[in-house]
């Protein structure tokens, strides 16, 4: 690429320019010590004045039309945030329909979070759909790979945020444990009601900050799409074969790749969620043991203890246990599409999988949140209240949304991570060895 030298000497100036304000703090900005540097280099003859010329022309030139896609990535960022907080709050109009709906019973409380959790993955689709495309056409005109690199840059964009992001990511867990103290402490029904408006706060920002995290990767996993072609056509070159340009729907290798990729992110969900109902079922038998074996437990005598370890191992072991097949199955699948379709095949299968993937992860995060801000919706005293046949189908829907928003959803983003890195590090096998390829 034409200008990934100039790209890397503002990359190294800014670097040390951040290293020099810190060693030397001074009430001056850092691009001014950057300007020093960059002047005692020149004086130095570490770098030429032509050099300097060259990232003069980069800074004019191309840094603004890497800006526009970064700043499409945000504000693409945003309304997503935006759009999730709507089917998610429990002040929205979208968890109000789903509460009035569990009146009538458990199956109206799951169907309706189904319906909304697809409804709300469209505004993201559209989001990334549309990020990459202006970030694609904006750079292409510049040459050869940077068209995505300007998707890569759409990514940075929507991630320029990431410490909120993470820092709202943290919230969720931390007041949904605050929330479970209060109850198991016995600190009464005003705390509890509090601590419940926190978490139900925390199930939406966790699943805006799930459908920044899933967006972002979408537009990430794209770039990796084209560092696979990359490899692939190095390794093409070299076997003096003929290198590839796109992905063609129409050859049967592909399609058969996209049919492939398309169902893998759903059978890795079903399998992370089995594993959710295997352990909640190995967790269930547990505790019926504990009640029926150690004499005065259920009657909650002073004294009494439980055997927490035990829970505990269930838990922590059995996750690890059931998340191995899942994990295998993607590389797998992987290796058997490449060795059978060669590198389009691969291609094809890449690209079904970060469509279905995006998809799946996007609904089940959302219908996850929806479910849950539901129940608390109706413990606030909506719909009868807590104990009422609303709140027992809400309860049922929390039971199901768990597994969707805080196991299979956010595990799809590795899955699809896993098999475009898998894909990429073997590409110079497929090319050598594949049936159809």
């Amino acid at each position: 690429m034409k200008y990934i030298r100039q790209f890397l000497i503002i990359l190294l100036i800014t670097f040390l320019g951040e290293v020099c304000r810190y060693l030397i703090p001074l009430p001056v900005p850092a691009s001014i010590y950057g300007l020093l540097l960059l002047l005692g280099a020149l004086l130095a003859g570490v770098i030429k004045l032509d050099q300097v010329k060259e990232v003069s022309c980069f800074l004019i030139e191309i840094m603004p039309l890497m800006f526009i896609p970064a700043a499409v990535g945000l504000l693409v960022g945003v309304i997503i945030g935006i759009t999730t907080d709507y089917f998610t709050d429990d002040s929205k109009p979208i968890v109000k329909k789903v509460a009035h709906a569990s009146s009538s019973g458990p199956a109206f409380t799951v169907l309706s979070g189904i319906s909304y959790g697809f409804i709300s993955a469209l505004p993201a689709m559209v989001g990334i759909a549309v990020s990459a495309l202006i970030a694609y056409k904006l750079c292409e005109p510049m040459g050869e790979g940077y068209a995505i690199f300007g998707i890569s840059m759409a990514a940075v964009g929507m991630l320029s945020i990431v410490g909120m992001i993470i820092s709202n990511d943290a919230y969720g867990p931390i007041v949904d444990n605050a929330r479970g103290l209060a109850e198991m402490g016995g600190l009464g029904e005003e705390t509890i009601r509090t601590a419940d408006e926190l978490d139900s706060a925390g199930n939406t920002v966790k699943a805006v900050t799930k459908g920044f995290s899933i967006s972002a990767a979408g537009l990430t996993v794209i770039s990796l799409l084209g560092a696979f072609m990359s490899e692939a056509n190095n390794a093409l070159a070299a076997a003096g074969r003929e290198l590839i340009t796109g992905f063609d729907i129409m050859s049967p290798t592909v399609f058969f790749g996209v049919l492939v990729g398309a169902v893998v992110p759903a059978v890795f969900s079903a399998m992370l969620i089995l594993g959710v109902d295997k352990n909640a079922q190995r967790m269930v038998a547990e505790i019926h043991r504990q009640f029926n074996t150690i004499k005065g437990l259920r009657e909650g005598k002073a004294g009494v203890k439980p055997e927490y370890d035990k829970c505990i191992d269930i838990a922590t072991s059995g996750s690890l246990r059931e998340l191995i097949p899942a994990g295998l199955m993607t590389i797998i699948a992987t290796i058997i599409v490449g060795f059978i379709g060669g590198p389009s095949a691969i291609g094809g299968f890449l690209l079904g999988n970060i469509v279905s993937g995006l998809l799946l992860a996007l609904f089940m995060s959302n219908a996850g949140g929806l479910w849950d801000n539901t129940k608390k919706y109706i413990e606030a005293g909506a719909e009868g209240g807590k104990g009422s046949d609303s709140h027992k189908a809400a309860v049922i829907g929390d039971t199901v949304g768990d597994p969707f928003k805080d196991t299979a959803g956010p595990s799809i983003n590795t899955q699809i991570t896993v098999v475009s890195l898998v894909s990429s590090l073997l590409s110079s096998v497929f090319v050598m060895f594949s049936f159809f390829g």
